[in-house]
């Protein structure tokens, strides 16, 4: 039998109902219109399918997608007052396999301007005096709000995984190349991802086999994943009551039979945080080669200021730092075969969302790991004294997306009780 179709009138009641404090979704006049026809489109094709065919993986589930993402339709405007017909291109390939699937674009969900600094206008769902963090932050918050089960978004350095963290939510980076980036808005292209949030692991399991080129079903395991702990200057970016919250998520995870492991790891993180920086910075410079001298007087300040950064950055340094993070790369993998780590476990963040919507909060945790290409996913895992979402930050070597997604359900549990 069929799974029933959405309700679209219910979907669009509870958008306009939750959005109107925590502002995750661009308005959109004529939602419910659009999104009645794509639903009976979206019946149509799964009615045609083969007799005995498999229900489409994602069939009747709402999706926000975020305003970097091209869908046909629906403007893409990127959080930015830059004349959205200069920014028109064909739907991203990642909505055309969402669809495909039988999601149903729930609309276009709010942006720092281009993934970069500047925030939009979200706020935190558990207080909405504070940030639910970014670039991508409609996404987060739509599904921390309960407006939709799975959102979209980008990973340039922390723009998944912190606002993940920050809304109580499930967020999940890929391995660097894994889902395809035609029809997103470039941020830094050797660093673009894009990214799935749901409030389980379950969910951004059923987005990732769907938007991974190439999923296999995880193999079966015989054995708890062995954590790793990175200890050196990197961990100790996170403030002193993260740190102890990530000491309680430890133990928990240690009586839970998980083993654990303490290893020196990144003692030269200040340079690895520059060279990162050169790579971002450079390429941002060149994405906006020819929108920003066309259109300067429309950018935002820290958009424009980022921007400008990257032209002082020579192409010696950049291709300099490109070799950096190979080596990285390297080492991330060597560090781990040798500690016997198969999980790296971190803070998500530096600490719960600061107040105010005008930072989206550090991504000093997220670089490393986004910078060496490596998959990353978020899992709610303890409350800040002011009752704010604290995030437990899951790290896998480069490619290894399967088992993370796989062994992340039970360090899910482990933590969340």
């Amino acid at each position: 039998m069929r799974k029933p179709m959405l309700d679209t009138d219910r979907l669009c009641d509870r958008i306009e109902r939750l959005d109107a404090d925590v502002r995750a979704f661009i308005a959109e006049p004529g939602r419910r219109e659009r999104l009645r026809a794509e639903a009976i489109e979206a019946a149509e094709r799964a009615a045609r399918r083969p007799e005995g065919a498999d229900e489409p993986p994602l069939y009747g589930v709402a999706v926000g997608v975020k305003d970097i993402i091209r869908v046909d339709g629906l403007p893409t405007r990127a959080g930015s007052e830059v004349p959205a017909e200069a920014l028109h291109g064909p739907q991203a390939v990642v909505v055309d396999r969402l669809r495909a699937a039988g999601a149903l674009v729930a609309g276009k969900t709010v942006t720092a301007e281009f993934a970069v600094l500047a925030p939009g206008p979200t706020r935190n769902p558990h207080n909405l005096e504070h940030s639910p963090g970014g670039s991508s932050s409609g996404s987060a918050a739509a599904v921390a709000a309960g407006m939709v089960e799975l959102a979209i978004g980008t990973q340039t350095i922390g723009s998944v995984i912190r606002p993940a963290a920050f809304c109580g939510v499930v967020g999940y980076k890929p391995t660097h190349g894994r889902v395809p980036v035609a029809g997103v808005i470039d941020n830094a292209p050797t660093l673009d991802t894009v990214g799935a949030f749901a409030p389980d692991v379950a969910g951004v399991a059923r987005a990732a086999a769907v938007l991974c080129d190439g999923w296999r079903e995880a193999a079966a395991y015989d054995r708890p994943p062995v954590l790793g702990v990175p200890d050196g200057p990197y961990l100790r970016r996170a403030e002193d009551e993260a740190l102890a919250a990530f000491e309680r998520q430890v133990e928990r995870l240690a009586d839970a039979g998980f083993p654990v492991r303490r290893a020196s790891f990144m003692a030269d993180y200040d340079e690895i945080v520059r060279q990162q920086f050169l790579v971002n910075r450079y390429e941002v410079a060149r994405t906006h080669a020819d929108w920003f001298p066309r259109y300067e007087q429309h950018y935002r300040a820290e958009t424009a200021a980022a921007i400008r950064e990257g032209h002082d950055v020579t192409r010696a340094d950049y291709e300099g730092a490109l070799r950096h993070r190979d080596e990285f790369r390297a080492r991330l993998s060597h560090t781990m075969d040798e500690a016997g780590v198969d999980l790296w476990i971190t803070p998500a963040a530096p600490g719960p969302a600061p107040r105010g919507i005008a930072t989206t909060g550090s991504s000093i945790m997220n670089l490393p790991w986004s910078y060496a290409g490596a998959p990353a996913l978020t899992v709610p895992a303890d409350r800040s004294a002011g009752g704010l979402p604290l995030g437990l930050q899951i790290t896998a070597a480069p490619g290894a997306d399967e088992y993370l997604i796989a062994r992340s359900a039970g360090i899910e549990g482990a933590v969340a009780g």
